[in-house]
């Protein structure tokens, strides 16, 4: 079985006219240029492509602007790299694009890289031996220090085939990419191929993607098809992280599409306008002062944004802190992601960083326990993460929000969330979907609504408990269906609430009537039991008590509640006794005169008028002893 071939992702970047574009063509066949002003011009204006496939590694080749004017093309085509081809000219040694560049190219966490001494044929020895010099100090300390000089010439074919070791090296030392995460792919060009439509291309971020899988196009959110995959110039039936990838879409124009979309997983990620990252401003940048503007940079979306420092009015240079960035577009970000900012005008980059929280909650000053949160973030493990997520929630956090948050998977989260349940960190309050909540704030909302039974019954010493609609109302918004429901069933299985219908009451819990309350209860029993079907009005009843009618009032639902009394309409209220005696009437009456019987009849056979006759006819309906056939009932 052959080895799967690896995907490496090579960005250049150097200095205008040091020979990028030319050293690509001379490694691959292919001259990155693809459009007529760009080889007109002789300078590359946007990005272009090419591969290479060398000993089992099929590089693809991103060959970036190096003109100042361009540097946001640049940075469109820097992110998701995996190694940095930095191309310096013999004869001209380091100059300010290549300074920027390189800056991007570490601000954005690139880890490995070559170093391209072009043009060697246009300098003498001791000149190459001093550009060697310059290059060794400038990268000291930083991921290239240890990078190889190779000097090449694209015009004479010198060192191409040590520079292709040394890109072979340092492929190796890049660990293959996750292709089990979310598919997410940030569109850098769209085109209309005639025959098959619309086509997007870019670096494939993480996950994989198939010919027929239906993907996301966000912001917009439309569902697309994938009709064809192509990585390094053919076709394919899936693409992984990692590759160059062209997308064949149906169901877009290519017009519909810009450079900063994304393709994504259906239903996985979310657009944002605000995140909280680490902000690293460079040494050689301006101070940057708290709700600055800069040019936000990430993947390939270049957008506005506003800096918002947190516990401090300036950022100085070569100095780092948490901040909050306000974004002016939607943008697609995850935990973890590399940015790049730029001064806002003159356009120079100043710095970047690493975001912590994309769907960061509004900047303020009172939010005390923010600092905390993101350095967890920044640096904590998946335990560690997921339980201050879940402790900053007082709602609890879902499935989906960790995901559009870190990006994990849904295995990686059951898992995590499986190991805090285990050390009782978090409590599942629902499976399906998943809903986390931090067990102390669970447990403080169990006891809440033990503390507000207990209050009901205080209040309500008449009535047998609180309706559960009633005790999820008076915890308002702040707790979730799912979690009222999981306290609730918490506090049965502790033994501390019971259930009786509807109501919840404290367990232990009896209705204990006083004196003057018994006897009022006994007098509304009888006053209904005596009046068989022709009742009284409730209000008539009541009056005659010698308590007040708020209690009168619940000792007529506790006779209702035992179903000692039963309404029968609004108005209406009988003794159980008097509907027994009149199903036993109606019993004697179809089997003496038939199983139909009108209003008149039922008048005449009960002694009651009108007024109330209507009512119990209706209520034996509802009850199925008779049905209504015309301007009669049939006694069932």
């Amino acid at each position: 079985m052959s080895n799967p071939i690896k995907s490496i992702i090579v960005g250049t970047a150097g200095h205008i006219d040091h020979g990028k574009s030319t050293l690509i063509e001379a490694l691959t066949g292919t001259h990155p240029d693809r459009l007529e002003e760009e080889k007109r011009r002789g300078i590359t204006i946007d990005l272009g492509f090419a591969f290479l496939e060398d000993q089992g590694v099929r590089y693809g080749f991103v060959d970036v602007p190096g003109h100042e004017r361009f540097v946001k093309n640049m940075l469109a085509g820097a992110s998701g790299i995996d190694l940095v081809l930095l191309v310096i000219a013999a004869d001209e040694l380091i100059k300010p694009q290549t300074r920027e560049h390189f800056d991007i190219c570490r601000l954005l966490g690139v880890q490995r890289g070559v170093i391209a001494l072009t043009k060697s044929d246009l300098a003498d020895s001791d000149t190459r031996e001093l550009a060697r010099l310059e290059i060794e100090e400038y990268v000291k300390g930083t991921f290239l220090a240890t990078a190889p000089i190779v000097e090449v010439s694209a015009k004479t074919q010198q060192g191409l085939a040590e520079l292709k070791k040394a890109l072979r090296e340092a492929a190796g030392e890049i660990s293959a990419k996750d292709t089990g995460r979310y598919f997410r792919l940030p569109i850098d060009r769209s085109f209309a191929v005639k025959g098959f439509g619309s086509v997007v291309t870019g670096t494939l971020f993480s996950g994989h993607v198939a010919v027929g899988d239906e993907v996301e196009i966000l912001p917009s959110g439309k569902a697309l098809r994938v009709r064809g995959l192509q990585t390094g110039g053919r076709s394919v039936e899936r693409a992984e992280a990692g590759q160059r990838t062209a997308v064949n879409l149906a169901g877009i124009e290519h017009t519909a599409i810009q450079r900063g979309m994304v393709l994504s997983s259906r239903g996985r990620l979310r657009t944002t306008r605000r995140a909280d990252v680490r902000l690293e401003l460079l040494s050689g940048a301006a101070p940057l002062k708290h709700r600055a503007q800069v040019h936000f940079h990430s993947g390939t979306l270049e957008t506005i944004g506003e800096v918002y420092l947190l516990g401090a009015r300036q950022l100085e240079p070569g100095g780092n802190a948490q901040a909050q960035i306000r974004l002016k577009e939607e943008a697609v970000l995850l935990r973890g992601d590399r940015f790049i900012v730029r001064q806002f005008s003159p356009v120079v980059t100043i710095g970047g960083g690493v975001v912590l929280d994309p769907h960061a909650r509004r900047f303020s000053a009172k939010d005390t326990g923010r600092a905390q949160f993101l350095a967890t973030l920044e640096k904590g493990s998946r335990e560690d993460i997921l339980w201050a997520m879940a402790e900053r929630n007082i709602l609890g956090i879902t499935a989906e929000e960790i995901i559009v948050r870190t990006g994990w998977i849904e295995a990686e989260i059951q898992a995590t969330a499986k190991t805090l349940s285990g050390k009782n960190l978090v409590r599942t309050v629902s499976n399906e979907p998943l809903i986390l909540i931090a067990a102390a704030l669970f447990a403080e909302i169990g006891k809440k609504l033990l503390a507000r039974v207990e209050r009901f019954h205080k209040e309500n010493p008449l009535l047998p408990g609180v309706t559960r609609e009633e005790l999820r109302a008076s915890l308002g918004r702040r707790v979730r269906q799912e979690t009222f429901a999981a306290a609730v069933q918490m506090l049965l299985e502790q033994k501390k609430i019971t259930l009786q219908g509807e109501f919840i009451k404290k367990a232990g819990t009896e209705i204990t009537l006083a004196p003057e309350e018994l006897r009022a209860r006994e007098q509304i029993t009888q006053a209904f039991a005596k009046a068989g079907l022709a009742v009284p009005s409730v209000k008539e009843v009541l009056a005659q008590l010698k308590i007040e009618t708020a209690r009168a009032e619940k000792l007529l639902q506790i006779l209702l509640r035992e179903k000692v009394l039963v309404r029968v309409s609004a108005d209406l209220i009988f003794h159980r006794d008097a509907l027994d005696a009149l199903s036993g009437l109606l019993a004697q009456y179809k089997k003496s005169k038939g199983d139909r019987i009108g209003v008149p009849a039922f008048k005449e056979l009960t002694g009651i008028t009108r007024k109330y006759a209507i009512p119990l006819l209706e209520y034996l309906d509802r009850q199925r002893q008779t049905r209504r056939a015309g301007d009669e009932r049939v006694i069932l």
